[in-house]
Protein backbone atom coordinates (compact mmCIF):
# COMPACT_ATOMS: atom_id res chain seq x y z
CA UNK A 1 0.00 0.00 0.00
CA UNK A 2 2.55 2.65 0.79
CA UNK A 3 5.35 0.84 -1.61
CA UNK A 4 5.31 3.83 -3.57
CA UNK A 5 5.69 6.56 -1.00
CA UNK A 6 9.42 8.18 -0.37
CA UNK A 7 11.56 6.41 2.63
CA UNK A 8 11.55 8.89 4.79
CA UNK A 9 7.84 9.46 4.29
CA UNK A 10 7.07 5.65 5.46
CA UNK A 11 9.86 6.11 8.47
CA UNK A 12 7.32 8.94 9.26
CA UNK A 13 4.57 7.34 9.11
CA UNK A 14 5.76 4.31 10.81
CA UNK A 15 7.33 6.51 14.11
CA UNK A 16 3.77 8.43 13.99
CA UNK A 17 1.74 5.58 14.54
CA UNK A 18 3.72 3.75 16.65
CA UNK A 19 4.18 6.99 18.62
CA UNK A 20 0.69 7.84 18.98
CA UNK A 21 -0.13 4.61 19.62
CA UNK A 22 2.13 4.46 22.49
CA UNK A 23 0.14 7.10 24.25
CA UNK A 24 -2.28 5.01 25.92
CA UNK A 25 0.16 1.83 27.15
CA UNK A 26 0.42 3.09 30.56
CA UNK A 27 -3.01 4.00 31.39
CA UNK A 28 -3.99 0.01 29.93
CA UNK A 29 -1.59 -0.96 32.15
CA UNK A 30 -2.68 0.70 35.12
CA UNK A 31 -6.72 0.45 34.66
CA UNK A 32 -5.40 -3.72 35.20
CA UNK A 33 -4.92 -2.49 38.82
CA UNK A 34 -2.52 -5.36 39.30
CA UNK A 35 1.01 -6.05 41.39
CA UNK A 36 3.68 -5.00 38.83
CA UNK A 37 5.61 -8.13 38.36
CA UNK A 38 1.94 -9.90 37.39
CA UNK A 39 0.98 -7.50 35.15
CA UNK A 40 4.68 -7.75 33.65
CA UNK A 41 4.04 -11.52 32.92
CA UNK A 42 -0.05 -11.33 31.52
CA UNK A 43 1.24 -8.39 28.83
CA UNK A 44 4.44 -10.09 28.14
CA UNK A 45 2.65 -13.69 27.37
CA UNK A 46 -0.22 -11.96 25.59
CA UNK A 47 2.07 -10.49 23.16
CA UNK A 48 5.27 -13.48 22.75
CA UNK A 49 1.44 -15.71 22.11
CA UNK A 50 0.43 -13.15 19.66
CA UNK A 51 4.07 -13.19 17.85
CA UNK A 52 4.01 -17.09 17.62
CA UNK A 53 0.65 -16.44 15.71
CA UNK A 54 2.05 -13.98 13.65
CA UNK A 55 5.01 -16.14 12.81
CA UNK A 56 2.20 -19.07 12.15
CA UNK A 57 0.40 -16.74 9.47
CA UNK A 58 3.69 -16.27 7.68
CA UNK A 59 4.67 -19.39 6.90
CA UNK A 60 1.26 -20.27 5.88
CA UNK A 61 1.27 -17.57 3.20
CA UNK A 62 4.34 -18.58 2.07
CA UNK A 63 6.62 -15.90 3.53
CA UNK A 64 8.90 -18.85 5.36
CA UNK A 65 11.96 -17.97 4.19
CA UNK A 66 12.02 -14.45 5.96
CA UNK A 67 13.70 -13.85 9.80
CA UNK A 68 11.88 -12.49 12.30
CA UNK A 69 15.34 -12.08 13.95
CA UNK A 70 17.88 -11.26 11.17
CA UNK A 71 21.18 -12.50 13.52
CA UNK A 72 23.47 -11.44 15.94
CA UNK A 73 22.05 -7.70 15.74
CA UNK A 74 18.46 -8.72 15.85
CA UNK A 75 18.81 -10.81 18.79
CA UNK A 76 20.82 -7.85 20.63
CA UNK A 77 18.42 -5.80 19.70
CA UNK A 78 15.57 -8.03 20.82
CA UNK A 79 17.46 -8.24 24.19
CA UNK A 80 17.00 -4.22 24.43
CA UNK A 81 13.83 -4.01 24.29
CA UNK A 82 13.18 -7.27 26.63
CA UNK A 83 15.15 -5.46 29.20
CA UNK A 84 13.65 -2.12 28.35
CA UNK A 85 10.34 -3.79 29.30
CA UNK A 86 11.34 -5.01 32.44
CA UNK A 87 12.79 -1.67 33.72
CA UNK A 88 9.49 0.11 32.06
CA UNK A 89 7.49 -2.05 33.80
CA UNK A 90 9.16 -1.82 36.86
CA UNK A 91 8.98 2.27 36.48
CA UNK A 92 5.51 2.13 36.36
CA UNK A 93 4.38 0.89 39.84
CA UNK A 94 7.41 2.68 41.30
CA UNK A 95 7.02 6.50 40.31
CA UNK A 96 4.67 8.62 38.69
CA UNK A 97 3.64 8.73 35.48
CA UNK A 98 4.77 12.31 34.29
CA UNK A 99 8.51 11.43 36.04
CA UNK A 100 8.22 8.02 33.71
CA UNK A 101 7.35 9.37 29.95
CA UNK A 102 9.57 12.80 31.13
CA UNK A 103 12.73 11.10 31.58
CA UNK A 104 11.72 8.48 28.54
CA UNK A 105 12.20 11.94 26.75
CA UNK A 106 15.74 12.16 27.15
CA UNK A 107 15.70 9.17 24.58
CA UNK A 108 16.27 10.98 21.50
CA UNK A 109 19.49 12.77 23.38
CA UNK A 110 20.65 9.00 24.12
CA UNK A 111 20.26 8.08 20.78
CA UNK A 112 22.26 10.53 19.25
CA UNK A 113 25.09 10.58 21.91
CA UNK A 114 25.52 6.56 20.91
CA UNK A 115 25.34 7.35 17.35
CA UNK A 116 27.93 9.38 17.89
CA UNK A 117 29.95 7.11 20.28
CA UNK A 118 29.46 4.36 17.85
CA UNK A 119 28.83 5.48 14.10
CA UNK A 120 30.91 8.39 14.50
CA UNK A 121 27.97 10.58 13.71
CA UNK A 122 28.89 13.42 15.57
CA UNK A 123 26.63 15.90 16.66
CA UNK A 124 26.13 19.42 16.00
CA UNK A 125 26.48 22.14 18.11
CA UNK A 126 22.74 22.78 18.75
CA UNK A 127 22.43 19.15 19.60
CA UNK A 128 25.30 18.86 22.78
CA UNK A 129 23.20 21.89 24.23
CA UNK A 130 20.14 20.18 23.96
CA UNK A 131 21.86 17.53 25.43
CA UNK A 132 22.83 19.67 28.09
CA UNK A 133 19.58 21.50 28.56
CA UNK A 134 17.54 18.25 28.91
CA UNK A 135 19.95 16.34 31.04
CA UNK A 136 19.13 19.36 33.47
CA UNK A 137 15.66 18.70 32.90
CA UNK A 138 16.17 15.12 34.03
CA UNK A 139 18.40 15.77 36.99
CA UNK A 140 15.54 18.25 38.36
CA UNK A 141 13.08 15.33 38.15
CA UNK A 142 15.36 12.42 39.79
CA UNK A 143 16.61 14.94 42.58
CA UNK A 144 12.81 15.00 43.58
CA UNK A 145 13.01 11.46 43.64
CA UNK A 146 15.08 11.85 46.80
CA UNK A 147 12.51 13.53 48.71
CA UNK A 148 9.91 11.65 47.60
CA UNK A 149 10.23 8.07 47.50
CA UNK A 150 10.30 7.95 43.40
CA UNK A 151 13.76 7.92 43.00
CA UNK A 152 14.45 3.88 42.75
CA UNK A 153 11.44 4.45 39.46
CA UNK A 154 13.34 7.01 38.26
CA UNK A 155 16.48 5.49 37.61
CA UNK A 156 14.40 2.52 36.03
CA UNK A 157 12.99 5.15 33.93
CA UNK A 158 16.09 6.14 33.33
CA UNK A 159 17.14 2.79 32.16
CA UNK A 160 14.46 2.15 30.56
CA UNK A 161 15.38 5.37 28.16
CA UNK A 162 18.68 4.10 27.73
CA UNK A 163 17.75 0.63 25.91
CA UNK A 164 15.42 1.93 23.57
CA UNK A 165 18.09 4.53 22.25
CA UNK A 166 20.59 1.62 22.06
CA UNK A 167 18.61 -0.66 20.43
CA UNK A 168 17.02 2.20 18.28
CA UNK A 169 20.57 3.10 17.13
CA UNK A 170 21.48 -0.34 16.48
CA UNK A 171 18.73 -0.97 14.31
CA UNK A 172 19.76 1.99 12.40
CA UNK A 173 23.53 0.80 11.75
CA UNK A 174 22.99 -2.70 10.79
CA UNK A 175 20.10 -1.35 8.18
CA UNK A 176 17.95 -4.23 8.78
CA UNK A 177 14.00 -5.12 9.70
CA UNK A 178 13.47 -5.59 13.53
CA UNK A 179 9.81 -5.55 13.39
CA UNK A 180 9.57 -8.12 15.50
CA UNK A 181 12.29 -7.79 17.49
CA UNK A 182 10.16 -6.03 20.50
CA UNK A 183 7.89 -8.46 20.31
CA UNK A 184 10.65 -11.50 20.50
CA UNK A 185 12.20 -9.76 22.96
CA UNK A 186 9.23 -9.94 25.39
CA UNK A 187 9.79 -13.66 26.43
CA UNK A 188 12.77 -11.94 28.76
CA UNK A 189 10.09 -10.08 30.91
CA UNK A 190 8.00 -13.09 30.44
CA UNK A 191 10.58 -15.28 32.20
CA UNK A 192 11.93 -13.05 34.68
CA UNK A 193 8.61 -12.05 35.81
CA UNK A 194 7.33 -15.64 35.63
CA UNK A 195 10.21 -16.30 38.08
CA UNK A 196 8.81 -13.66 40.52
CA UNK A 197 5.05 -14.54 40.19
CA UNK A 198 5.85 -17.95 40.97
CA UNK A 199 7.13 -16.99 44.37
CA UNK A 200 4.37 -14.42 45.68
CA UNK A 201 1.79 -15.38 43.59
CA UNK A 202 -0.39 -14.02 40.67
CA UNK A 203 -2.51 -10.53 41.22
CA UNK A 204 -4.58 -8.86 38.67
CA UNK A 205 -8.05 -7.87 39.37
CA UNK A 206 -9.06 -6.66 35.52
CA UNK A 207 -6.33 -8.84 33.42
CA UNK A 208 -9.32 -7.94 29.86
CA UNK A 209 -6.93 -4.62 30.05
CA UNK A 210 -3.78 -6.59 29.80
CA UNK A 211 -5.77 -8.34 26.78
CA UNK A 212 -6.55 -5.40 24.63
CA UNK A 213 -2.69 -3.77 25.53
CA UNK A 214 -0.89 -7.06 24.47
CA UNK A 215 -2.64 -7.99 21.52
CA UNK A 216 -3.51 -4.33 19.98
CA UNK A 217 -1.86 -1.91 21.75
CA UNK A 218 2.00 -2.98 22.01
CA UNK A 219 2.19 -4.78 18.88
CA UNK A 220 1.44 -1.83 16.75
CA UNK A 221 3.65 0.61 18.89
CA UNK A 222 6.71 -1.31 18.91
CA UNK A 223 6.55 -2.52 15.38
CA UNK A 224 5.87 0.53 14.15
CA UNK A 225 8.54 2.11 16.25
CA UNK A 226 11.35 -0.49 15.40
CA UNK A 227 11.06 -0.73 11.89
CA UNK A 228 11.29 3.12 11.42
CA UNK A 229 14.79 3.42 11.76
CA UNK A 230 14.99 1.48 8.49
CA UNK A 231 13.74 4.75 6.31
CA UNK A 232 14.84 7.74 8.78
CA UNK A 233 17.69 8.58 11.41
CA UNK A 234 17.28 7.00 14.85
CA UNK A 235 17.86 10.23 16.55
CA UNK A 236 14.21 11.30 14.62
CA UNK A 237 12.04 8.01 15.08
CA UNK A 238 13.28 8.29 18.87
CA UNK A 239 11.46 11.60 18.67
CA UNK A 240 8.33 10.17 18.19
CA UNK A 241 8.18 9.08 21.71
CA UNK A 242 7.55 12.68 22.75
CA UNK A 243 4.07 12.18 21.91
CA UNK A 244 3.86 9.25 24.73
CA UNK A 245 5.55 12.32 27.06
CA UNK A 246 3.34 14.68 26.42
CA UNK A 247 -0.11 12.89 25.95
CA UNK A 248 0.29 9.84 28.47
CA UNK A 249 0.11 12.51 31.44
CA UNK A 250 -3.01 14.08 30.06
CA UNK A 251 -5.45 10.26 29.55
CA UNK A 252 -3.65 9.20 33.58
CA UNK A 253 -5.31 13.16 34.49
CA UNK A 254 -8.43 12.39 33.10
CA UNK A 255 -8.57 8.88 34.24
CA UNK A 256 -6.53 8.98 37.75
CA UNK A 257 -6.43 12.52 38.85
CA UNK A 258 -2.68 12.13 39.17
CA UNK A 259 -1.50 15.52 38.79
CA UNK A 260 2.35 16.39 38.29
CA UNK A 261 4.41 17.81 40.97
CA UNK A 262 6.00 21.30 40.78
CA UNK A 263 9.74 20.14 39.95
CA UNK A 264 8.39 17.97 37.40
CA UNK A 265 6.69 19.87 35.99
CA UNK A 266 9.76 22.27 35.67
CA UNK A 267 11.89 19.32 34.64
CA UNK A 268 8.97 18.25 32.22
CA UNK A 269 9.21 21.73 30.73
CA UNK A 270 12.47 22.07 30.30
CA UNK A 271 12.57 18.53 28.33
CA UNK A 272 10.10 19.03 26.27
CA UNK A 273 10.40 22.96 25.19
CA UNK A 274 14.06 21.34 24.25
CA UNK A 275 12.73 18.82 22.09
CA UNK A 276 10.69 21.17 20.33
CA UNK A 277 13.21 23.12 20.02
CA UNK A 278 15.65 20.81 18.80
CA UNK A 279 13.01 18.90 16.61
CA UNK A 280 12.13 22.43 14.67
CA UNK A 281 15.89 23.47 14.34
CA UNK A 282 16.36 19.67 12.56
CA UNK A 283 13.77 20.64 10.04
CA UNK A 284 14.59 23.80 9.67
CA UNK A 285 18.38 22.25 9.38
CA UNK A 286 16.50 19.06 6.44
CA UNK A 287 15.39 21.34 4.30
CA UNK A 288 18.16 24.02 4.00
CA UNK A 289 20.44 21.26 3.04
CA UNK A 290 17.63 19.56 0.30
CA UNK A 291 17.44 23.26 -0.97
CA UNK A 292 21.24 23.44 -1.67
CA UNK A 293 21.30 19.97 -3.27
CA UNK A 294 18.26 20.89 -5.39
CA UNK A 295 20.23 20.64 -9.00
CA UNK A 296 19.67 23.79 -11.41
CA UNK A 297 19.57 24.12 -15.13
CA UNK A 298 22.01 26.38 -16.51
CA UNK A 299 20.95 29.78 -17.04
Amino acid sequence: MFSHLPDHVKGLLLAAVGGLTLTVDIPFLRLANGEAWSVMLTRSIIVVAVTVLFVAVMRMSGQGSRRIIPGVHGWIVAALYGLSTVTFMIAVFNTTTANLVFILAFNPMFAALLSWMFMGERPKGVTLIAMILMAVGVFIIVEEGLGTGNLFGDLMSLAASFCIAAAIVITRASGKDMSFAPMVGSALPALVAGLVVAQQGYAVEQPWWLLVNGLIIFPISFIGLAAAPRFIPGAEVAMFYLLETVLAPVWVWMIFAEVPTRQSAIGGTILIATLLAHSMWQLHSGRKRKAVTVPRHPT
